[in-house]
């Protein structure tokens, strides 16, 4: 009996010594997975804090990107200044036209990049980087910075003022654009909704999406053409379920949705190369003069040839012509290196009759000069040599070990009423509120601490304080996207 007892106790033991055992395993396992799925969620709350905290540095360096871009801007009338005793030896008379300062915005501006952009700096300078202090963004990322001058485009938007003159500018322009007979076979065969679209039928379709009235346009420019009869409902009766808008567009792409737009066209006419904005020719932003020192050489070849201009000239008729007058001006650029080709439109109209710096090069490259324009007056109020809408594309880009992060933002900047630099006054404001800038900081004497000294606010003059708090140099944001 004892040993029986005995027996089973220690086969009982044995057995609870199993069960034990395969708690603990269990145990563990629970543990594991716990501990797995702790790791997991901390690992990834990680990675999206490190992601957040990099998107937010990205965005930040092209904000900064951006304001860089606005005060280089903003500085170009003291940069005109400097140089313009350059231009008079150039043979510029009259004031100095505007310098395109936008477009060596990555050297000018490499100082307050990455290190990279430093490096380029200092080679333009002249001097070592590496001396200055808390500028720049050294390793902790750069900016990618493109600034496209939108008066160097044609602006569809004109058409949305409504007014004869603005509808015949635009037309020119378009009509100009599209003159070339090389460009015929683009015109010959059925465009993507299945109709034949001519020049004038493509050019009337954009300004009719634009203005506001239900006339057709003919973009005949002539005077039998100018009634063209009511705009019908085309688009309805190919099957498209939208109408002409009657109002400005409101992005490029939207120009997509207008009859003719096949892809060649707007390879050729619109958007080049969308990875390179600044080739874009067709823009709906600007002030609605094409700046002809910054235009493409295509652009100004559209103003040269449009119907108020020379459509009869060599230039303009002839393709080999043509593509002599457009890699002539691209070299010249190239050679000045930006400096500005023309000081007013009236130079403008008399380089392209020969005269003028660039006129003689043109001659020798075998452009014929064109002999008279149909309306000089109407090419000169098409065209300005100053910029006053910009786009600016800045990228911000944050490295880290096993990525990349980048923020984009878009923005389009309106100097139209930026005041400039030279003509601020910081004192004023102050000097209204205090008597003086220095008793307006702050430095309070003992009779201002009592009212003695206290401004009198009945004496302020409402203007001059709303002028003081409103001048920006930097312009306006009239657009503003990040993605």
């Amino acid at each position: 009996m004892r040993a029986s007892a005995s027996l089973a106790k220690h086969r009982k033991q044995r057995h609870q010594r199993g069960t034990a055992l395969i708690m603990v395993l269990l145990a563990i396992v629970v543990l594991t997975v716990f501990l797995t799925e702790v790791q997991g969620e901390t690992a990834t709350g990680l990675a999206s804090a490190i992601a957040a905290r990099d998107r937010l540095k990205a965005e930040y360096h092209a904000r900064s990107a951006i304001n860089l871009a606005r005060m280089l801007i903003a500085t170009e009338p003291t940069v005109r200044r400097a140089i313009a005793p350059m231009l008079m030896l150039m043979g510029q008379k009259g004031k100095p036209p505007q310098i395109p300062v936008w477009e060596f915005a990555d050297q000018v501006l490499g100082i307050y990049n990455g290190n990279t952009g430093a490096a380029d700096f200092g080679a333009l300078a002249g001097v070592d980087p590496q001396a200055a202090e808390n500028v720049g963004l050294g390793t902790e990322g750069h900016f990618v910075l493109a600034i496209v001058d939108e008066d160097s485009k044609i602006n569809v938007n004109i058409a949305a003022r409504g007014d004869t003159f603005s509808s015949m500018q635009i037309a020119s322009q378009l009509m100009g654009l599209m003159a070339g007979p090389q460009y015929d076979p683009m015109f010959d065969g059925l465009d993507p909704d299945g109709q034949v679209s001519d020049r004038a039928t493509i050019c009337g379709a954009i300004i009719d999406w634009a203005d506001w009235n239900e006339e057709r346009e003919s973009c005949a420019l002539s005077a039998e053409a100018t009634a063209a009869g009511a705009e019908d409902n085309f688009y309805q009766t190919i099957g498209l379920d939208y109408f002409r808008k009657n109002a400005a567009f409101d992005s490029l792409d939207e120009l997509r949705l207008v009859r003719g737009m096949s892809d060649d066209f707007w390879g050729t006419f619109v958007d080049p190369d969308p990875q390179d904005p600044k080739k874009r020719i067709m823009t709906v932003w600007g002030q609605g003069k094409i700046n002809v020192n910054t235009a493409n050489a295509q652009t100004l070849w559209a103003l040269v040839c449009g119907p108020t201009g020379a459509p009869d000239a060599p230039m303009c008729i002839d393709p080999l012509q043509a593509a002599g007058f457009m890699s002539a001006v691209s070299l010249v650029r190239g050679f000045t290196m930006g400096a500005p080709l023309f000081g007013s439109a009236k130079d403008f109209v008399n380089t392209m009759k020969g005269g003028g710096m660039l006129g003689p090069f043109l001659t020798m490259a075998g452009v014929q000069p064109v002999q008279a324009f149909k309306s000089e007056d109407h090419i000169r109020k098409m065209v300005t040599t100053k910029s006053k809408m910009f786009s600016i594309y800045a990228e911000g880009v944050v490295p880290s070990r096993r990525r990349e992060t980048r923020v984009s933002i878009h923005a389009v900047i309106d100097f139209r009423n930026a005041t400039d630099v030279s003509q601020l006054d910081p004192g004023g404001l102050a000097a209204q509120l205090g008597g003086s800038a220095e008793g307006a900081s702050g430095s309070l004497d003992a009779s201002a601490r009592t009212g003695a000294g206290a401004a009198d606010l009945s004496a302020l003059d409402p203007a001059g304080m709303m002028a003081a708090l409103m001048s920006n140099p930097a312009g306006n944001v009239v657009y503003w996207r990040v993605q």
